[in-house]
């Protein structure tokens, strides 16, 4: 009687999810009963349990490793699986995996598909064929699982994945194509008030991600887990366009969800604007919020025109107790007076407390102004004329082009008419007239272009000078009660450079937006032209 043969059987599952209660059944029992019918000796079995035979080359899969290296010691005869693409999906290298088993003396063989022999090249060829196959499939598959994932991204619903600080997820009735509940995504009341403080302390107390860790962890703030906000994690939750209720999976991007939303757009937009600006170093960002001075980085000397640097200096004084304390004097000083003393007719140092409190009358009162005008904005109003306008020229653009296309058609269906010799136009004529027209048509056309992308221009300007205007109303709703850090955001947004002459006379440029606003905002009789303007 021959020996009974050694069999070892490997079991394989793409996702966890296809594991019933940690095994792989369906494949054990079949490869166990094909196993007992051919009387063969199940020696092991190896599972992979969420193992992708495509995306994993037969190196990286620890139990193929084991089997190969069992083989070599001849500890079994056969390789028994359910079907030979468990054993992989990759045309360009599972046939030579089956292969290399059948040059080592053992016998690959499947439960559902039977020995895979290599007694000639049709043999090799149909092996190849196989995993060319399975690799197709594969691919299809991946291709139809993505799609179908970006169109549920699209359509706003969780998709799996890691969940973002200031949500949670829970079943709310959805179901999937096999009628299981699935989870979806929702927030978090108690982490959205910790993500609206860091968005707020970012945009407008301008904290970056190593001041706001240490400021949660000072104040006692940590994630559900009880360990403190990291700094990149707190960069990646500033980059995160899900706190607008909008949910991105690779290329796929969803529409604004609203009940996702955390944080509003606008406050997201400067977010990002904040992190590149500080990335750049561009000047309208403060990098240094540090300190009791609010005018850092934008005041420069009215006479030689350099930036006046922070300097402190201070002497001792005796308090009436007797006892000496050493009072501070932070002043903005002019370096290039103090070297070149002779160059610079302007004075050595401005004390900060001074200037400062002067700069911040002057915004409390273009605030005000532009808080307290009553009646329709006119920055609306002049929008509105404008747009009105510009349209009107739009359609008479696109009138006369009408006109002169229906007068082109006119021409053209005389022509027959020439042929027929029925008609007071010579050919000569009527190419002369139709050759005008097309020159007149082209024109016209250039011009409706030009006015319509005028229009486009000035009503998308409009849009963003109405929320500009907004954002400057808001402003001054709270310029009076916000602390120093929210300020100096403040001017470092809206204050372009302040020059300071003797005497404490200023000269105020603000960005053009908000130059714009204080001027529409009120009558030339109430304006106050800052540049001019001496405050001793």
């Amino acid at each position: 009687m021959s020996e009974m043969k050694r069999v070892y059987c490997l079991y394989r599952v793409s996702t966890i999810g296809q594991v019933e209660k940690d095994d792989i059944p369906m494949q054990k029992q079949c490869c166990r009963e094909f196993a007992l019918r051919q009387g063969w000796s199940i020696e092991a079995e190896f599972y992979e349990k969420g193992v992708s035979g495509f995306k994993l080359s037969a190196k990286e899969r620890d139990k193929v490793q084991e089997i190969q290296q069992a083989a070599i010691e001849g500890k079994f005869d056969i390789l028994l699986v359910f079907m030979f693409d468990r054993l992989g999906r990759r045309d360009d290298e599972t046939p030579f995996v089956v292969e290399w088993f059948v040059r080592n003396g053992i016998e690959v063989w499947s439960a559902m598909e039977g020995q895979q022999r290599f007694d000639n090249h049709v043999d090799k060829l149909l092996n190849y064929i196989r995993y060319w196959q399975a690799s197709g499939e594969s691919i299809k598959t991946s291709l139809r699982v993505k799609t179908r994932m970006e169109q549920l991204t699209q359509e706003g619903h969780f998709t799996g994945g890691g969940i973002p600080y200031g949500y949670r997820i829970e079943k709310r009735g959805r179901t999937n194509k096999r009628n299981v509940e699935v989870n979806d995504m929702v927030i978090d009341p108690e982490a959205a008030q910790i993500v609206r403080l860091i968005f707020n302390k970012y945009v407008n107390e301008g904290y970056g991600a190593q001041r706001l860790s240490r400021y949660l962890s000072e104040n006692k703030i940590c994630r559900a887990d009880g360990s403190n906000f990291p700094n990149a994690s707190i960069n990646r939750m500033i980059k995160n366009p899900i706190y607008t209720g909008v949910i991105h999976n690779g290329d796929a991007i969803s529409e604004e969800v609203p009940e996702l939303r955390i944080i509003d757009r606008d406050t997201y937009d400067r977010a990002q604007t904040i992190m590149q600006s500080r990335t750049q170093q561009h000047s309208d960002i403060p990098l240094n919020l540090k300190g009791s001075a609010l005018l850092v980085g934008k005041v420069y000397c009215g006479h030689c025109g350099n930036r006046l640097t922070l300097t402190t200096s201070g002497k001792r004084k005796t308090c009436i107790d007797g006892s000496v304390q050493w009072v501070s004097r932070p002043r903005y000083q002019c370096h290039y007076k103090v070297r070149h003393p002779d160059s610079c007719d302007g004075q050595s140092g401005y004390g900060v407390p001074k200037l400062d409190a002067i700069v911040d009358q002057v915004i409390r009162s273009q605030l005000e102004k532009i808080k307290g005008k009553p009646g329709e904005d006119i920055v609306t109003a002049q929008h509105k004329k404008m747009l009105e306008l510009t349209k009107a020229r739009m359609n008479l653009c696109s009138s006369q082009l009408a006109a002169k296309r229906r007068e082109l058609e006119d021409y053209r269906s005389e022509i027959l008419r020439v042929i027929r010799g029925e008609s007071r136009f010579t050919a000569d004529m009527l190419n002369e007239l139709i050759e005008q027209g097309r020159a007149e048509e082209r024109e016209l056309s250039e011009a409706l272009r030009q006015v319509k992308e005028e229009y486009s221009l000035m009503q998308s300007g409009a849009d963003q000078e109405e929320e500009e205007l907004t954002r400057l109303r808001s402003w001054a709703d709270v310029y009076d009660n916000c602390n120093f850090e929210a300020k100096k955001m403040f001017i470092a947004y809206f204050v372009k450079s302040i020059h300071v002459h003797r005497d404490y006379e200023l000269d105020i440029q603000f960005n053009v937006s908000f130059e714009e606003f204080r001027n529409l905002s009120y009558s030339p009789d109430d304006r106050c032209d800052i540049p001019d303007t001496k405050i001793s």
